[in-house]
């Protein structure tokens, strides 16, 4: 069930997220209200936010009977907890393999 995004307004500190799903020709709105000083908290940019809000209503249950969700601090929590550790899997990847001295040689007499 997609859901699309349809703009924000900013309420306080919060910024809230609204969304519509079209479901049999039928258009329903959600909205999803995020408090902007726990996203900066957690370090979750802006940017990023759209996307995440979607994720929660594509991932949850309460999109069926709720049509105004919060993204709350335990969510942010995990997020950012997922981010941290997917950026520490790409820095222990191996480093890239180095050029042998013979190969180094003929890139150098190119330039």
């Amino acid at each position: 069930m997609p859901f699309i995004l349809t703009g924000f307004k900013q309420d306080l500190g919060f910024r809230v997220f609204g969304f519509e799903r079209v479901l049999d020709r039928i258009r329903t709105r959600f909205t999803v209200r995020v408090d902007l000083s726990l996203s900066q908290r957690y370090g979750i940019r802006l940017q990023e936010l759209p996307l995440v809000c979607r994720k929660i209503l594509e991932g949850s249950n309460a999109a069926e009977e709720t049509l105004a969700v919060t993204f709350t601090e335990a969510e942010m929590l995990a997020y950012a907890q997922d981010c941290a550790a997917a950026r520490e899997a790409i820095h222990k990847r191996k480093p890239p393999r180095k050029p042998r001295p013979s190969e180094a040689g003929f890139a150098a007499g190119l330039s």
